[in-house]
């Protein structure tokens, strides 16, 4: 007698392992991530266009930080997406270390004379902060344990 059994499908393994709910605290942190995410990706992008257009002045520098700019995006991006929304553990620990770095880059800014853009990057780090390490995030990411 021969059975043919049939693998276990991607629903019927979800099912084995129920997630728990997904907070709004934790929707609200990957979507700040995410959204720096896009920022530095986009930031990236734009560096490496003009470097490549010939505006600037030194091409290595430029290319450089046009790809420290497109990784740092597509770092945060995967944190946001691969971590932080599928309720991930490690998600939580590069978000906090992100949000951390954007407060002295926020703070040197204000200090340049930029406070246009120095001040709403405060507010979104600790925004980023703050729905991070609130108590419901925590609990869907750790549990009761």
């Amino acid at each position: 007698m021969n059975h043919r059994q049939d693998p276990p499908t991607v629903a019927s393994i979800r099912v084995a392992h129920p997630r728990r709910p997904r907070p709004v605290s934790l929707v609200i942190a990957a979507a700040i991530v995410a959204l720096e995410g896009l920022v530095a990706l986009g930031l990236g992008v734009y560096v490496g266009v003009e470097a490549l257009a010939g505006t600037s002045d030194n091409l290595t520098t430029a290319l450089a930080e046009a790809g420290f700019g497109a990784l740092v995006g597509a770092g945060l991006l995967w944190v946001a997406w691969g971590g932080l929304f599928k309720i991930e553990r490690w998600g939580r620990s590069p978000g906090v270390v992100a949000q951390i770095f954007m407060l002295p880059v926020a703070v040197t800014l204000i200090q340049s004379d930029q406070p246009q853009l120095g001040i709403p990057l405060i507010v979104v780090a600790l925004a980023g902060l703050g729905t991070l390490l609130a108590p419901p995030t925590t609990h869907a990411l750790y549990g009761d344990g």
